[in-house]
């Protein structure tokens, strides 16, 4: 059999057919395409991660938000609603707990929370210039929620059955001035959390006010609020 004669080592290959020249185009363009749409993809999201890492602290009170929003749900499917002054003796009566349990604050309100089954301290903190170390997470008696502990103003009053568009939870704010905190570190912005778990970042004006449709967050007229004024309890 006779074999077909090969050209010479030295002799260059012949030029490429019209498939092979196209093929090398299309690869060209796929290659193209998908290196556009990775620098598409990182231009789009490093805003994102870039404004995650500026405000950490503020998110830090978001997280711990949705963690007591958990632990209000919780409280609420065994009481009826969420912690208030009219649960404390049912709490009592419930739990034993020697924990001291009142009204007049955001920090004695949660301790209902902490005799229902909470065990960290941690998620009532928030960064906050009425919150300047983390708690300890010691919970036995007195040292429950100390002064410092607890960064979350709360509107008592409420359940998960309520408008779920009502402000449950909020920080930073200032309880001596009974108003928000204005804070660099939160981008200007009030954390605040819903009935319903959503939550929103809301602009803290120079006077620590908050707006919401139009009005001061706290204002009777809001729809939620129904024309009475909000039940508020502020941190210690």
């Amino acid at each position: 059999m006779e074999l077909t004669p090969q050209p010479p080592p030295d002799v260059p290959a012949p030029p490429a057919g019209p498939e092979a020249a196209r093929s090398k185009t299309i690869f060209r363009r796929i290659l193209a395409f998908g290196g556009l749409s990775i620098a598409l993809s990182i231009g789009l999201l490093s805003p994102l991660l870039f404004k995650g890492r500026l405000f950490p602290e503020r998110q830090e009170a978001i997280n711990n938000a949705k963690s007591l929003h958990l632990a209000l749900l919780d409280f609420d499917n065994d009481y009826g609603s969420f912690p208030n002054a009219s649960t404390i003796a049912d709490v009592k009566d419930a739990t034993s707990t020697p924990l001291p349990l009142g009204a007049s604050s955001s920090n004695e309100i949660f301790r209902q929370l902490i005799a229902a089954g909470t065990k960290s301290e941690r998620i009532f903190w928030a960064p906050s210039s009425i919150t300047p170390h983390k708690p300890d997470n010691n919970i036995s008696g007195s040292h429950a929620l100390e002064m410092g502990e607890c960064a979350f103003a709360y509107i008592a009053g409420l359940s998960s059955s309520s408008n779920p568009t009502s402000p449950v939870l909020m920080a930073p704010v200032n309880s001596m001035k009974r108003c928000f905190e204005r804070r660099a570190n939160y981008d200007d912005k009030a954390v605040v959390l819903f009935v319903d778990g959503t939550r929103k970042n809301l602009p803290v004006d120079k006077h620590g006010h908050v707006q919401l449709n139009g009005m001061d967050i706290f204002d009777p007229r809001q729809p939620f609020w129904k024309g009475t004024a909000p039940d508020i309890k502020w941190p210690e």
